[in-house]
């Protein structure tokens, strides 16, 4: 496999507030962009998955906010998964602006459901995608 590229996100101005800053909540939502993008450089976007039967949902997110980021700035984003277990997937996220530094951290954690709302098994359902998610965990 490919090594994952880091995914970079240009502040827009619409997401930042009356004082020039970027606004807290736009950060969860490059948590999401990172992740999709993940997600299509290893081969299991959301529409595989979704048509497998397979749905993801957020069960939590955590955002620690270290440096304000500002309309144009280049923020990259690197998304690992630092736990998997089968039913449920978390991600680890580190944002840095275009002069390295660290903007914000945070984590999401998934569930994988069938289309009928039951929690799906991925080792024994999806073994593929089981291996494939198990050899991506990194140390937290």
């Amino acid at each position: 496999m490919t090594e994952i590229c880091a995914y970079k996100h240009i502040v827009q101005y619409y997401e930042t507030d009356k004082m020039g800053v970027t606004h807290h909540s736009n950060y969860i939502r490059w948590m999401e962009e990172a992740r999709v993008d993940f997600l299509e450089q290893i081969g299991w976007n959301y529409a595989k998955l979704e048509s497998m039967g397979v749905i993801s949902f957020v069960v939590n997110v955590d955002c620690d906010f270290k440096h304000p980021t500002h309309f144009s700035d280049v923020v990259t984003i690197k998304a690992s998964i630092i736990e998997f277990r089968g039913v449920t997937l978390k991600f680890k996220y580190e944002m840095k602006n275009q002069d390295g530094d660290i903007v914000c951290t945070g984590t999401s954690t998934h569930a994988f459901l069938s289309a009928e709302g039951k929690p799906v098994r991925v080792k024994r359902e999806y073994p593929e995608l089981f291996e494939v998610f198990s050899g991506l965990v990194t140390e937290e």
